[in-house]
């Protein structure tokens, strides 16, 4: 749950920033008429965030079980793609969003109004569209209905939440930092939907070494217990891991963290503080 809590307060508020910064830039620039444009592109990334959601929690169904494992794993593997990319991106971006952003509603106004309305839905649509997916790929990693979900959709609520203060001006935070901290902490959880997407497709029979393990110790922590749940729902560790499952985590987990460590600008390198980039003040 707590896995999920962070990819809902992650994505959540990368889409509330952008939809912020949108807003506050046609609201300080006398352009309010535009801001209807803007409303119905995230609505409409919304709704298509929500449709591939329930293509892929209802879709899979009535298919084979060796079906739909090998989809799961295929899935799950694009999932880390996608979170990974995510998490490099905003790790470079994080500073200069809201400049870019601001560029690109000056090109779509030049444009004409429904160019602004795909600025927003391309913005908001595609965090919407990774969260629809790992959300997905977690919770089917951590084998429970209702808590990631739940997880997901509280870190949402208290994203949005953020995004309302951000563009009120009351609450002042550094970005730089969040987006550091969350994404170390994403990876783990991306490294876990790896492991999960690689057991997957070996019981699709896609991949080979199913029951050759690496280690066991369902008699220490039993699958059913509170301390394999915890574990199941923040890092999908699972008690049973095969050779292949325990590899695929290593061979991401350790190089992909040390090159986003690496990414983030030195103190030294730094201009200006991050806390100073959030969303324009509301007047």
């Amino acid at each position: 749950m707590l896995g999920n809590f962070l990819i809902g307060l992650r994505e959540g508020l990368e889409a509330s920033l952008v939809v912020g910064i949108l807003v506050a830039y046609l609201v300080r620039t006398g352009r309010r008429h535009l801001l209807p444009k803007v409303w119905l592109g995230v609505a409409i990334a919304v709704g298509i965030s929500l449709g591939v959601g329930a293509i892929l929690t209802y879709g899979p169904r009535g298919l084979s079980f060796e079906a739909q494992e090998a989809i799961g794993g295929v899935l799950s593997l694009v999932a880390v793609g996608f979170v990974t990319w995510m998490v490099f991106w905003m790790a470079r971006t994080a500073r200069s969003l809201r400049g870019e952003l601001e560029g690109k509603v000056d090109q779509a106004v030049a444009v004409g109004g429904t160019s602004l309305m795909l600025v927003a839905l391309l913005a908001v649509g595609r965090e919407g569209l990774e969260t629809a997916l790992f959300l997905w790929a977690a919770a089917k990693a951590a084998g429970s209905t209702t808590q990631p979900l739940l997880g997901g959709a509280l870190g949402l609520i208290v994203a949005v939440v953020l995004g309302l203060l951000f563009y009120r001006g009351t609450l002042r935070l550094n970005l730089s930092r969040f987006f550091r901290w969350t994404g170390a902490l994403l990876i783990v959880v991306a490294a876990g939907v790896l492991s999960y997407g690689i057991h997957d497709l070996q019981e699709a029979g896609i991949l080979p070494g199913l029951n050759t393990l690496a280690f066991d110790v369902s008699e220490q922590i039993p699958p059913g217990s509170f301390l394999a749940t915890i574990l199941k729902g923040t890092i999908n560790f699972s008690p049973r891991t095969s050779v292949l499952e325990a590899i695929a985590w290593t061979l991401y987990l350790i190089p992909t963290m040390f090159l986003f460590l690496r990414s983030i600008p030195r103190p030294s390198e730094v201009r200006q503080p991050a806390s100073a980039e959030p969303v324009p003040t509301h007047n």
